[in-house]
């Protein structure tokens, strides 16, 4: 069986992917076993060294990376680079952080010595999205194998490239064969692997239906897995915000990788005594990013990844204004075979799916409120909780009103994002566990007491 690879900013088929057979899995289970034995006894140091030169490759090879990331997903040239400068920049942070965050931890008992160790646990299978082709995997890749665990990865069907020029950048960096392997697999044989006695641990990244499948199987296992899932993040404008900066906020936010972002701004929920002027300001900067080759620098919006998520976009908007919300900006398929305008939806209520469910493209959903306190019951009425942001021209204010919010991460006056040195993930049926900053390291490993009397 194969699958055809179609570039999202022409339309058509630039080749197709074989599906791994059954002996082609095996070969990569069976290469991780030891793999794991092997690596994990290496002094952190060399991982660390070896990790480096990760990034090293990264850096060297990022204009051909870019090219296969922009022809399988369509991201914008310089979003591609910045993507993988952005990976190259975790491996360095591990290989730098690593020796902190898993040294062994002193606990006063009445032993003569007690102490937290940290060991790795095997091979951590991970389930990736497309829409951050490189920084999903090294997301959880960094600081997998610095604590000494193997990985494979089954990538989405659609960047299978991606996933291969990832190992061709680990094998160039001289990582040893095993410690990451690649599965070009669809879903019903990546149940199979999660089954795998060798699979340790799994994480996925992508929607909430593809984690309570991977959850429910890994759990049916007792497999650890981290889920990071949708999000609906609100972006509260209140009052007194400044708002140059709170526009180009938004902007960034909502359509940055043609929206389609887990974190991106999706619920804007403007306080009344600034809701015309945000909304004037927001529509002009909108209207002004254009769709075009994502290879040009001069192209702003880049095309989404797949005509089938541009249909049911549209579908959502057009269900939306069916029920009272207005379009003030696009809410039209463009002419190109997966582009989508910037757009925005004003008076978005409950009941519409704007206000309801995840808008995973260049769609923004304005939301009117009287004041704080309802802006706050606003941003925490919905089932996602992964991120969330207040722009106010008072930062104790700000910070007041972040802690109320029901996420994963809160941000005042910026927009959300995933930072290395900061743990990310989310809250409700955004998922759970988290990845990056020392919280992520830890995921994946055995949290061993160690007493002696």
């Amino acid at each position: 069986m194969k699958v055809d690879i179609v570039n999202p900013a022409t339309g058509k088929v630039d080749r197709s992917q074989p599906l791994m057979d059954a002996a082609a899995v095996e070969a990569v289970l069976a290469a991780s076993q030891p793999a794991f034995r092997v690596w994990s006894a290496r002094p952190l140091a060399e991982r660390g060294e070896l990790l480096r030169r990760v990034g090293s490759e990264l850096r060297r090879r990022r204009d051909d990376i870019q090219r296969v990331m922009t022809a399988e997903m369509g991201k914008l040239r310089k979003e591609a680079l910045a993507e993988i400068d952005k990976c190259a920049g975790a491996c360095d942070y591990y290989a730098n952080h690593a020796a902190d965050y898993l040294r062994d931890e002193p606990i006063n008992t009445d032993g003569s010595r007690s102490y937290v160790r940290y060991e790795p646990i095997g091979c951590v299978f991970a389930v990736m999205p497309w829409n951050f082709p490189i920084w999903q995997v090294f997301r959880f890749l960094a600081p997998a194998l610095m604590a000494g665990n193997v990985a494979v990865l089954k990538h989405a069907s659609n960047v299978p490239g991606c996933a291969d020029v990832i190992a061709d950048a680990l094998h160039g960096a001289g990582v040893p064969a095993g410690v990451f392997g690649v599965l070009h697999i669809d879903n019903d044989q990546a149940a199979e692997v999660i089954r795998d006695p060798r699979v340790a641990a799994v994480t996925l990244t992508g929607s909430e239906r593809a984690g309570r499948s991977v959850a429910g199987n890994a759990g049916q296992q007792l497999k650890k897995c981290v889920m990071e899932l949708g999000g609906s993040d609100a972006f509260v404008v209140l009052e007194d915000a400044d708002l140059d900066k709170t526009v180009a906020g938004a902007i960034a936010s909502r359509f940055g990788n043609a929206g389609q972002t887990c974190i991106a701004a999706k619920r804007f929920i403007v306080v009344e005594a600034i809701a015309d002027r945000f909304v004037q300001g927001f529509s002009e900067a909108a209207a002004k990013l254009r769709l075009g080759d994502p290879q040009d620098d001069a192209t702003t919006l880049a095309p989404m990844a797949r005509q089938d998520l541009r249909d049911e976009l549209h579908r959502q908007v057009q269900a939306s204004i069916a029920r009272g919300a207005k379009a003030l900006l696009g809410c039209e398929p463009d002419a190109s075979h997966a582009g989508y305008p910037a757009s925005i939806l004003d008076g978005v209520k409950p009941g519409m799916p704007a206000y309801e469910e995840e808008l995973f493209g260049p769609v923004a959903s304005i939301l009117r409120v009287r004041d704080e306190a309802e802006a706050v019951r606003v941003a925490n009425d919905t089932t996602f909780g992964l991120g969330g942001s207040v722009w106010t021209g008072n930062a104790d204010r700000g910070d007041r009103v972040a802690r109320q919010l029901q996420v994963g991460a809160a941000f005042v006056n910026a927009i959300v994002r995933s930072d290395v040195r900061l743990p990310f993930g989310g809250t409700k049926r955004s998922g759970f566990g988290r990845e990056l900053a020392e919280h992520g390291i830890h995921e994946f490993m055995n949290i061993k007491s160690v007493y002696v009397a």
